[in-house]
């Protein structure tokens, strides 16, 4: 049990910079609080204490605004980071090392009792702020879910989710997005590079733009060079030898 709490310290303290010292986690972090008080919690639940477990959670829900069902699992080192007004179902799972931001609802869709109707999370999730994950589908390991969106179909491992509805963009290497060479690096808010479809989209049109403006601009220039070969004057004079398309500046107003 005491290593489990350090753990729930712990983790906290490598992913929040603004954590100073393990007094500070303890006495002034209201998702840390939530997740021992959901102990105690989906303990009487699974015991049949029904009752008991609603109202310590509801009592926890009132000290900290993290309203977490009592029948929901949580794995070992999950972080509810700053959390006012997250709500996780009563058959949600959350992973070991996932990261839970402020206004995320892991929600049902489904009216019927007994059944799998809220999301499965995998381990090492981060669900930004302000996301709705709805369904009883999995998340897989390391995925993303970018802020505001809406999540209704599942998550392959290490890709990332955006949008309303959700688009999932797969991971590039298969694995976890957080993964790299020297280990495991943790990402506030879910914020990877080049993690908006909508934006690569864009940054293709502009470089095949700016690619066939450059071609057109060299064919003219031949164009020219053999028609003063041949002294004939056969290239018009509005003829575009020069490229004027700005691809670096609307790539910069797309954010590459």
């Amino acid at each position: 049990m005491f290593d489990r709490i350090r753990s729930d310290i712990q983790c906290i303290l490598d992913r929040d910079p603004a954590a100073r010292s393990t007094w500070e986690v303890v006495t002034c972090y209201p998702g840390l609080h939530a997740v021992w008080l959901h102990r105690p919690a989906h303990w009487c639940w699974n015991h049949g204490f029904k009752w008991l477990g609603r109202f310590i959670s509801h009592v926890s829900r009132w000290f900290t605004g993290i309203e977490i069902h009592p029948g929901a699992r949580l794995g070992e080192r999950v972080f509810f980071d700053h959390a006012m007004g997250v709500v996780v179902g009563e058959t949600a799972e959350i992973g070991d090392g996932c990261t839970i931001y402020q206004g995320v609802t892991l929600g049902g869709t489904s009216l019927y009792k007994g059944t799998k109707r809220h999301p499965t999370l995998g381990r090492d999730v981060v669900v930004s702020a302000g996301a709705k994950v709805l369904g009883g589908f999995v998340v897989g390991d390391g995925a993303k879910i970018g802020s505001n969106a809406v999540v209704i179909k599942p998550v392959p491992a290490g890709a990332t989710a955006v949008g309303i509805p959700a688009r999932i963009i797969p991971s590039k290497t298969g694995e976890s997005a957080d993964v790299t060479e020297q280990g495991q690096k943790f990402s506030a808010y879910g914020i990877t590079q080049e993690d908006d479809p909508l934006s690569q989209a864009m940054r293709g049109l502009i470089d095949n733009a700016a690619g066939q403006e450059h071609q057109i601009a060299l064919l003219w220039q031949a164009i020219e060079t053999l028609a003063e070969t041949r002294k004939r004057d056969c290239v018009p004079q509005d003829a575009a030898r020069q490229e004027s398309f700005e691809a670096d500046k609307l790539n910069q107003l797309v954010g590459k």
